[in-house]
């Protein structure tokens, strides 16, 4: 199982993607706002997207889990 974890605790702005969703590496899926700053998460696999745990206005912590991904 491939995720897309938090960097860095802050609300999460914009989700771009959603299930079922194909994402590349290197492909922002969301954009977390943090200390008035927005800053891009980006997929680091290749895959479909299996699940999504967080959603847009919700506070997320570093190193939780985003997206979970599938080949």
């Amino acid at each position: 199982m491939k995720t897309v974890t938090i960097q860095m605790a802050g609300n999460l702005w914009k989700l771009l993607v959603k299930q079922g969703d194909e994402v590349q590496k290197g492909q922002e899926v969301a954009i977390l706002e943090s200390m008035k700053m927005e800053i891009p998460i980006v997929a680091e696999e290749t895959g479909f997207i299996s699940k999504v745990y967080k959603a847009e206005g919700e506070f997320v912590d570093e190193g939780e889990v985003l997206l979970e991904l599938t080949e």
